[in-house]
């Protein structure tokens, strides 16, 4: 399945819909569509993560550079990983630094 990030906006909340493979060949695309949701200025970031299926460490990094580039007055939300993807993110210790939500 081909990578997708795709972005909306709802008020003051940006809104990240992630299809397919985070990895290292993928990550330039993420990484321009959280440029553009930061430009928004937004309060909240949510990354729906259902239909996301495999997050390598590149991956992973690519939700550090989320973090650093939104600020921290933003909070992240991570919703509706599917367990590989949720058990990558804990395993890193990053559900300390975003909100992981089942759905």
């Amino acid at each position: 399945m081909a990578f997708t990030a795709s972005l909306s906006t709802d008020m003051d909340t940006a809104i990240i819909e992630l299809t397919g493979e985070l990895d290292a060949s993928t990550v330039p695309a993420f990484h321009g569509t959280i440029d553009a949701a930061a430009d928004r200025g937004v309060n909240r970031l949510v990354l729906r993560a259902g239909e996301l299926t495999y997050l390598s460490s590149a991956g992973l990094r690519s939700l550090v550079f989320a973090r650093q580039k939104m600020g921290d007055g933003v909070t992240i939300v991570m919703v509706g990983a599917i367990e590989p993807v949720a058990r990558t993110v804990r395993l890193a210790g990053f559900d300390r630094s975003i909100v992981m939500l089942d759905e």
